[in-house]
């Protein structure tokens, strides 16, 4: 028969031990918090499948009422916001290649003269299509968003432009990907995903390995300075990501079609970047954990945000501010905007230079704190 007093006794006791243990283990407990509460936030507040404020530049060859009326229109509407006006069209190309605007709008000369007449003038639309969905919902408006604005124009002796169909044409040209094919958004960010989830963890894991097993003593042992041990340790990994990066790169090709319109050595000096920062991340979460589990631990806290906040699974202009600046402290973020603008736009390294540079501030800021944090571990 069981002594269901002691039974329940037992019980108590392994339940106040693993009690006491989750307490110890306070990374551990941390995340039992802290990944639902991201989970919550992120989901609730950071995700909008409906950006607006899309940063548009209009490129204007007259100044009429009528013109300025769309303009206004477009920018109220909450989708557009002009924040260039060009005079050259090179310029305004420029401007879409390197990503600092979502949109190019360009309203021709006689534009006004043409739709008094009756001629059905038309407007351009240029919007960079690399990322679909960001910029779907603000083409489908575009029509509705002008004919509003001019519905209050068509009065008096232009009443008779007011019957359908439209005095005018909206011409939307999709740029870089202009059938919408969801591929070539998706798998050039994949490449930076996988870089991000295999490169951080196995970095992590490598060092809390070496403390697991008893190995760290070796490095202690060793005359090496803290700059020197993470050198050692990540290189080796440098290689592991260039070789994943060259199959991805393969398999979008041949799996996918998704085409290669840049240079490919612009495109290989940024994974370089890409990869060395995350193999600092990588570093300096090793220096935090204890075990290999708490390294995996931390390597999924750290892949969440990555994955929610970068752009990749949603339009990053469609975030509020405060996770655009998180967004903007992960190297996937600007990892995304190179690979994406070198593969679909064929930009060049003086128009993906600001990725770049970000993705090297992160790294050299990592490097620095993994290097504080070993030779505090050292004492």
């Amino acid at each position: 028969m069981i002594n269901l007093k002691a039974f329940s006794g037992r019980i108590w006791a392994v339940w106040v031990k693993e009690f006491i243990q989750m307490r110890r283990d306070r990374l551990t407990f941390g995340m039992m918090f802290g990944i639902p509460i991201m989970q919550l936030i992120l989901f609730g507040y950071a995700i909008n499948t409906d950006p607006k404020h899309l940063p548009t530049a209009v490129h204007v060859e007259e100044q009429t009422h009528i013109v300025r009326s769309i303009l206004q229109a477009l920018e109220t509407s909450g989708y557009y916001d002009i924040i260039s006006q060009t005079s050259d069209p090179s310029e305004s190309q420029r401007m879409m290649a390197s990503g600092e605007v979502a949109f190019v709008v360009t309203i021709p000369a006689g534009f006004t003269e043409q739709l008094v007449r009756g001629e059905v003038p038309q407007i351009l639309i240029e919007a960079d299509a690399s990322d679909p969905s960001a910029s779907s919902n603000a083409i489908a408006r575009a029509g509705a968003i002008i004919r509003s604005a001019l519905r209050n124009e068509f009065n008096g002796s232009l009443s008779y432009l007011k019957p359908k169909p439209d005095p005018y044409q909206v011409v939307v040209h999709a740029l870089y990907n202009p059938e919408g094919i969801t591929s070539y958004n998706i798998v050039p960010g994949l490449l930076g995903v996988i870089l991000t989830l295999t490169l951080v963890m196995i970095t992590s894991i490598a060092m809390t390995r070496e403390a697991e097993r008893g190995t760290i003593e070796n490095l202690l042992a060793m005359p090496a300075q803290p700059l020197e041990v993470m050198i050692g340790k990540i290189t080796p990994y440098v290689m592991v990501g260039i070789i994943q990066t060259g199959v991805i790169l393969l398999a979008s090709r041949v799996l996918f079609g998704v085409p290669f319109v840049g240079q490919r050595w612009v495109l290989l000096f940024g994974v370089a970047v890409f990869v060395v920062a995350n193999l600092a991340i990588g570093f300096t979460f090793s220096t935090i954990a204890k075990t290999q589990m708490q390294a995996m631990q931390l390597t999924f806290f750290f892949f969440l945000p990555s994955m929610l906040l970068s752009g990749f699974m949603f339009p990053f202009r469609g975030m509020p501010s405060w996770a655009q600046h998180i967004g903007e402290a992960l190297p996937l973020t600007h990892f995304l905007r190179l690979v994406r603008g070198v593969m679909l736009k064929g930009a060049t390294l003086p128009e993906v230079q600001t990725p770049i540079f970000a993705m090297g501030t992160i790294a050299i800021v990592v490097s620095i704190v993994a290097m504080l944090r070993y030779r505090k571990t050292l004492d």
